[in-house]
């Protein structure tokens, strides 16, 4: 799974700017966490980077970057939760899921549907 690391509050507005383009995924981590840690190890493994090659993928460590993470719940109107995963299109939040809710066959199936419409 191919990811930018999420790491600086303007990269938010870039992702609304570039989710016009083609729907961003944010994967908000916690390096405390091991709830987190296996969820991110499901996703890297099913993570099929042919089948969603237009969505761009973001890397949030909540620790490092907890301002970042309060403004992303802001910024698309979402609970703060980790691990989570937000499907960002047309600048707004269209997907989110939380610990075990969090898998690639749903973000695939949000990501198909959107592409669809």
């Amino acid at each position: 799974m191919e990811r930018k690391s999420l790491s600086a509050l303007e990269q938010i507005r870039q992702i609304k700017e570039d989710s016009a383009q083609h729907p961003v995924v944010i994967y908000k981590h916690s390096t405390r966490c091991g709830i987190s840690s296996m969820v991110l190890n499901r996703l890297e493994r099913a993570w099929n980077p042919t089948e969603l090659k237009s969505t761009a993928v973001y890397f949030l460590d909540l620790i490092r970057y907890r301002d970042i993470s309060q403004e992303v719940a802001a910024a698309f109107n979402v609970p703060h939760e980790s691990p989570q995963v937000l499907l960002i299109n047309q600048g707004e939040c269209v997907y989110d899921a939380s610990h075990m809710m969090v898998s690639y066959p749903t973000i695939k199936q949000q990501v198909l549907e959107l592409s669809a419409s």
